[in-house]
């Protein structure tokens, strides 16, 4: 904590700044051009496996943005984007790939250093992770509500996907729900991946999300994982806890009801949390289910 927390104070006099999502920042030269002459930093909001997220202001215009430190692990991936000369870290890069939607946190700036990289996003405010937001709901959401977060968690699913980004980390955690518009952002693609059409091996993300074709094959599928995702999203909204194994067997049989939610709601679930990724809804078509045609 101590190493990243110094980061702050000194940020590496050589390191570059690359403008992004049109900024047009100025050029890099000794005292010009550099995060920290930018922005500045404030308090801590959170910190993960690898970094730590805090506050930041934008010196020129005020603008409230959040700035992340992260540590480069070991043989850390860079990947090439189009626009940029040169390979960028993975997030960075599937950050920028996956802007293409107001449900998409928006990517600033970015700073590439030898043993650490920094990015600036957009801070709407006022905003709350979708966990938070629940508990402060009395720790699940009604139906009407769920359904507007939904909605906008599987448009960002879906731009990932047509970006050729695959998330991998889809969770209460890393969506932002702002209390005043119920506008919602997907953030954190530390875990994410480039898209491909054949099987991932080693599973990346939060254990609770995990469908179980990783334990049964070691092996899985992008879409069919973000659906099971998608899927512990909703019940945990709309119920209030984490499915039980009792649950997911009903779900299997696709027998499952609950008293208080909809037979919509109960469906989509249901075809949701299917143990056998080729039973479950396709990503693409889970907007087109029967009850997002509810009016609320």
């Amino acid at each position: 904590m101590g190493y990243l927390f110094n980061l702050i104070r000194i940020i590496a006099p050589a390191s570059k700044v690359h403008p992004a999502a049109g900024e047009q920042l100025e050029q890099d030269v000794p005292g010009k051009g550099h995060i920290r002459n930018h922005y500045k930093i404030g308090p801590k909001l959170g910190q993960g496996g690898f970094g730590f997220v805090y506050e930041g202001t934008r010196c020129k215009d005020g603008l409230e943005v959040a700035v992340k430190f992260s540590v480069k692990p070991p043989n850390m991936p860079y990947i090439r984007v189009p626009g940029h000369p040169e390979e960028v870290p993975m997030e960075v890069g599937l950050t920028l790939m996956a802007n293409k939607s107001s449900q998409i946190i928006k990517l600033l700036d970015w700073e590439d250093n030898k043993d650490h990289y920094v990015m600036v996003m957009e801070r709407p405010m006022p905003s709350m992770d979708l966990r938070s937001f629940v508990k402060l709901h009395g720790e699940r959401l009604d139906e009407g509500t769920a359904r507007k977060v939904m909605r906008q968690a599987i448009e960002a699913a879906n731009v990932c996907m047509k970006s050729g980004v695959f998330h991998r980390d889809i969770k209460m955690e890393n969506l932002l729900v702002n209390q005043d518009t119920m506008e919602v952002k997907l953030i954190d693609f530390g875990c994410g991946a480039q898209l491909k059409k054949f099987a991932y091996e080693v599973f990346s993300g939060t254990n609770a999300y995990c469908p179980p074709e990783v334990t049964l094959n070691g092996t899985y599928y992008a879409k069919p994982t973000t659906v099971w995702s998608l899927g512990i999203l909703l019940f945990m909204m709309a119920c209030g806890y984490y499915p039980t194994h009792y649950d997911l067997d009903l779900i299997n049989k696709k027998s499952w009801t609950r008293p208080g939610l909809s037979q919509e709601c109960c469906q989509l679930i249901s075809a949701c949390l299917q143990s056998d990724p080729q039973q479950r809804i396709n990503l693409e078509k889970m907007h087109l289910h029967d009850w997002f045609k509810v009016m609320d």
